[in-house]
């Protein structure tokens, strides 16, 4: 009768978190007063879903940096120390001798140290289009946790205003269990009476009609607790924290219809998901240039130095001689590394492009499909409105026709059936007026997380 049903599939997904495990806190019990915004302050402070997405961004941040540093010299040392045979300078002098024995007896100690320092002169772009991909990589994860943040903002709002709708829902209950009990009073007064107008069968109606009122009500006090719970484990509030909405009654802030054209342009501007579009496709498209980049060489400068002594062997000084236990030489070159294979990095190409053009393809499925969520929103706004309107008129008519009709019964030109009639009306039209107010509400939360407005202004 009083659309009870709508209440219970607003606050129903309430079940899911009402399970969740709240944060320890003292022992002393708490309660925190807050309105919507407060409401949607604490939950994003709380919400553990905007540390992971913090998270997502430090990590991408950490490849910009690691994209970075391959501008950078990089050396590599390697120091050795160990066995090695003793030598004579004799043994090659005035004839190299080529039957000198090994003896373990002659093993001597060698120490050695290398030193290579490449630096990057030119890859191609496989350093400077890393870096573009990571520098876009962090702005698409920037995009994605200000959508968790639209989404968390959403969700509080629906817990919200499905309270505060369950404690409407609750009043005109208890309006109507009020005029339950002072209809039977008149009734059995006029039963005592012997009035023609006393009817026992007004009693059972009475009954019959007060035990739905009821059954309506435990629903409505089911709801209620429901989005309650929902709304402090949205807001990771221990078990010794109570929360009390500040608002006590379901209103519409503004009915400004905003503009349908004008809302698309800023969902474009403004949406998270499109700027998560726009950079992931530059990423995208920089990662492609970077894998295409293998084709190519790598030029570099290298330095290099290397040392090495060993006790009780001769230095050799002769360019057509290296003696790799004793000796000291460095240099510095123009290196060209250059890597080729039959297929990998023309593999790694095509992954990267499919990548590219998958994202497109989700650009243009976007494109088209958040206008009609914009226009979708704006319709339930409209809509809405109507039923506030309408059904605002219709339970104000029924108060008056309950009135006439009571007052006809107390004369005895009239009938119980007209009274309950009109109760019932009265009862169905305000009912349906505040779940026309709530619908209006959550109407224009949904077009708000469809343009992208970020929840809280002050902190974005």
């Amino acid at each position: 009768m009083l659309r009870i049903d709508k209440i219970l599939t607003i606050v129903f997904s309430a079940c899911l978190l009402s399970a969740l495990p709240a944060f320890a806190g003292s022992p002393a019990r708490t309660t925190l007063v807050l309105d919507l915004q407060g409401c949607i302050s604490a939950a994003l402070q709380s919400a553990p879903e905007l540390g992971e997405a913090q998270a997502d961004i430090q990590l991408t941040s950490s490849k910009l940096e690691q994209a970075k540093a391959h501008r950078y010299p990089q050396i590599e040392v390697m120091s050795l120390f160990g066995p090695a045979p003793s030598a004579r300078r004799e043994d090659i002098a005035p004839v190299v001798k080529t039957d000198k024995a090994f003896s373990i007896r002659e093993l001597t100690w060698f120490a050695s140290t290398d030193v290579l320092v490449t630096q990057p002169l030119w890859t191609f772009g496989k350093i400077s289009e890393n870096m573009k991909a990571a520098r876009h990589g962090i702005e698409v994860d920037k995009a994605k946790k200000q959508q968790k943040a639209n989404e968390i903002a959403l969700e509080v709002k629906k817990y919200y205003y499905g309270y505060l709708l369950a404690k409407e829902i609750q009043n005109v209950l208890s309006e109507l269990q009020l005029y339950m009990t002072q209809g039977k009073q008149k009734v059995k007064q006029l039963i005592a009476q012997e009035s023609p107008a006393g009817d026992e069968m007004d009693l059972f109606k009475i009954d019959a009609y007060s035990g739905e009122v009821n059954n309506y009500m435990d629903a409505a006090l089911k709801g209620e607790r429901l989005a309650l719970a929902a709304l402090k484990a949205r807001l990771g509030l221990g078990e010794n924290v109570d929360i009390i909405p500040s608002d006590s009654q379901l209103t519409i802030e503004s009915r400004e219809m905003p503009d349908r054209a004008a809302t698309v342009v800023k969902a474009r501007e403004q949406r998270p998901e499109f700027r998560q579009l726009s950079e992931g496709l530059q990423a995208r498209t920089a990662l492609v240039e970077a894998a295409k980049a293998g084709y190519y060489p790598d030029v570099f400068l290298a330095g290099m130095l290397s040392w090495a002594y060993a006790d009780d062997r001769d230095r050799i000084k002769n360019p057509y001689f290296s003696d790799r236990f004793q000796h000291t030489y460095g240099g510095v070159a123009l290196g060209l590394k250059w890597h080729l294979d039959f297929g990998i990095t023309a593999s790694k190409v095509a992954a990267e492009q499919a990548q590219l053009n998958r994202l497109e393809s989700t650009k243009n499925y976007a494109e088209a499909f958040i206008p009609v969520q914009v226009q979708k929103a704006l319709l339930e706004m409209k809509e809405a409105e109507n039923v506030v309107s309408s059904s605002f008129i219709a339970y104000r008519s029924a108060k008056k026709w309950g009135a006439v009709a009571l007052a006809n019964f107390d004369f005895g030109i009239g009938n119980s059936r007209d009274i309950f009639e009109a109760v019932s009306i009265y009862g169905k039209m305000k009912a349906a007026h505040y779940q026309g107010i709530h619908d209006f509400n959550m109407a224009r939360a949904n077009l708000e997380y469809a343009i992208g407005e970020y929840p809280v202004p002050s902190a974005k």
